[in-house]
């Protein structure tokens, strides 16, 4: 067997068999197949694609082609996943919802990159919070709590590495098959027996259109069914950001917010839907009984008591985001400079304003400015009036402020008409 045979085969429309898709991979991950001959590859997927059967081949041979995380934990494990967006920290809030209600979560996160932010960034911005830990400590804290979240450890996926670099590099991102393999071939690597996918369209989303979404959607679920997982995918809107907060400790703060029952905006919202996904297909109820769940939780004051005992067992001290001492030391207002309804607000400007401000990072060695972000004081369909703030800017240097408000700006249109305000949860793939 050889790369050239395998590369030419795909390039001209066949379909390869599973011994051959397994050659490749491992023949990536070794050496033995080169650089050049990987990006011919990927170039060839490309413009062929896979069928449903391929994808899920090839998918499993990047998740088999390093560690596995192999947990041996009681009770049923489930994990959530989102593409990437803008003020998305669901996982913040989901996680001790459904730990408190008796579904393990167990999970390895990764940093934010880009205008999208990190799960293990934001828990970072928590004094004390270690995402480092040994794996036995790891392993114990979440039977001990039902929850616990790390950074990815291990060699886990390294074909995944070597696909993705090169994906970056030839313009061969935005191909289906190689986008679900390489989230499905991380999520793989875990022994979770229930995934649900938030999958995120929208200017603020890799996925611009609903179709676009809808279809990366499918071929996820289809590779997790495939592997014998309880899997769905809720598309959800990332045309405007999620919820008020953008940045690391901000986020935190708004999320314990929601989890402390003080809010139920579209970050709630989203947040529900996602959990009772879970919650369904763990079996624990019916989509009614699920939602009561959800809202007990919030009320009663579980979930935020789950949230804590996560935290502190984790070595994190909460204390200094509930006294506020979550933003950094300047601060700047960007005002209207007309009246009328707020009728864009564009995710992806934000975030990126939010990246100049210090909160994300462009190259994985970057630092980041945890304090650094926005807080959106007007949602989209807001009414606005001129001189009003429509949003306040934190950094630890002011002298990105003017920077970050004209990349804002850029994103933003009022208008004379309230526009419709429609749902954030666009349609579920199950």
């Amino acid at each position: 067997m050889r790369a050239y045979d395998i590369i030419k085969k795909k390039r001209d429309g066949f379909e390869l068999s599973k011994s051959e898709i397994d050659f490749f991979v491992n023949g990536a991950v070794s050496g033995e197949i080169k650089d050049y001959q990987v990006s011919a590859f990927l170039m060839a997927v490309y413009f062929k694609g896979m069928t449903e059967r391929e994808t899920l081949d090839f998918t499993l041979a990047i998740a088999n082609s390093g560690d596995k995380v192999k947990t041996d934990i009681s009770g049923v494990k489930a994990d959530k996943h989102s593409t990437g967006g803008v003020g998305d920290k669901t996982s913040l809030i989901i996680s001790p919802v459904i730990a408190s209600l008796g579904i393990k979560v167990v999970k390895m996160s990764g940093r934010g990159l880009g205008h999208t932010g990190g799960t293990i960034d934001k828990l970072e911005s928590i004094k004390g919070f270690k995402t480092e830990l040994p794996f036995d400590k790891f392993i114990s804290i979440a039977e001990k709590t039902g929850l616990s979240i790390i950074g990815q450890t291990g060699e886990l996926a390294p074909a995944d590495k070597i696909f993705y670099s090169l994906r970056d590099v030839t313009a061969t991102i935005d191909s289906i098959p190689l986008i679900a393999s390489s989230i499905m071939g991380k999520k793989l690597t875990a022994d979770d027996d229930v995934i649900v996918l938030d999958v995120k369209t929208g200017s603020g989303a890799f996925m611009k259109t609903l179709e676009q979404a809808e279809e990366l959607a499918n071929v996820m679920v289809a590779i997790g069914k495939g592997a014998g997982k309880k899997i769905s995918a809720v598309i959800t809107d990332m045309d405007s950001p999620l919820g008020s907060f953008i940045g690391n400790a901000l986020e935190v703060k708004e999320a314990i917010d929601v989890l402390k029952g003080k809010v139920k905006n579209d970050l709630y919202l989203v947040s529900k839907a996602l959990a009772v996904e879970i919650l369904t297909l763990s079996g624990f109820g019916d989509i009614t009984a699920c939602e009561k769940a959800f809202d007990s939780q919030i009320e009663s004051g579980k979930a935020f008591e789950k949230f804590n005992e996560f935290i502190t067992e984790q070595g994190g001290d909460l204390t200094e985001i509930l006294s506020g001492e979550y933003k950094a030391t300047y601060t700047f207002q960007i005002k209207s400079n007309k009246s009328g309804y707020l009728g864009k607000l564009n995710a992806e400007n934000v975030g990126v304003a939010s990246l100049i401000l210090g909160a994300g990072r462009t190259k994985k060695e970057d630092k980041i400015d945890y304090k650094a972000g926005i807080v959106l004081n007007k949602k989209l369909g807001d009414r606005v009036e001129k001189g009003e703030t429509l949003a306040t800017l934190y950094s630890s240097n002011e002298n990105l402020f003017r920077a970050s408000e004209e990349e804002f700006l850029k994103g933003v249109e009022i208008i004379a008409e309230r526009v419709e305000i429609k749902s954030k949860t666009l349609k579920f793939v199950r």
